[in-house]
């Protein structure tokens, strides 16, 4: 059997341009990522801007469950 070193080269060759565009896109995507996400997605909207999710401060030990079912359908929490 016969190697021939032109062929193993072209392969390797192959090899390591496609490990380095790989890497070279993968970084691509990370970057990408770390621009357009958030800082922070947890803190508090600055102007006029309102949070979707927020704690109800709303004490349910004192009603009963009419009142929390009432709540829940005025205002779906």
């Amino acid at each position: 059997m016969v190697l021939s070193a032109r062929k193993w080269f072209s392969r390797f060759v192959f090899m390591l341009l496609f490990i380095g565009l790989f890497i070279i896109a993968t970084g691509g995507y990370d970057w990408l990522v770390d621009v357009v996400s958030p800082s922070n997605p947890y803190e508090v909207p600055q102007g006029e801007a309102v949070k979707a999710i927020w704690h109800s401060t709303y004490e349910w030990d004192n009603g009963n469950i009419a009142d929390r079912l009432r709540f829940f359908y005025w205002y779906g929490e």
